[in-house]
């Protein structure tokens, strides 16, 4: 997999694990300040959208993974 593709695998995961630990109908509710960091990550997709560049992406090339689409 290349950096792009496991940047947006990990902010779909933290989407819907911040959805299901925010929203008070869920099974493993905790606090609705979740949805605080469901906003976070979707300003930061928005950014590196507008941008062309993701701290995640660096971070994930550091570690090895292949550059790309």
């Amino acid at each position: 997999m290349t950096t792009w593709r496991v940047v947006r695998v990990i902010a779909g995961t933290f989407i819907l694990l911040s959805l299901v630990l925010g929203v008070q109908g869920s099974p493993i509710y905790q606090s609705s300040w979740w949805l605080a960091f469901t906003a976070f990550v979707g300003i930061n997709l928005l950014q590196s959208g507008l941008t062309r560049w993701c701290l995640m992406e660096t971070f994930l090339r550091k570690l090895g993974i292949r550059s790309g689409c």
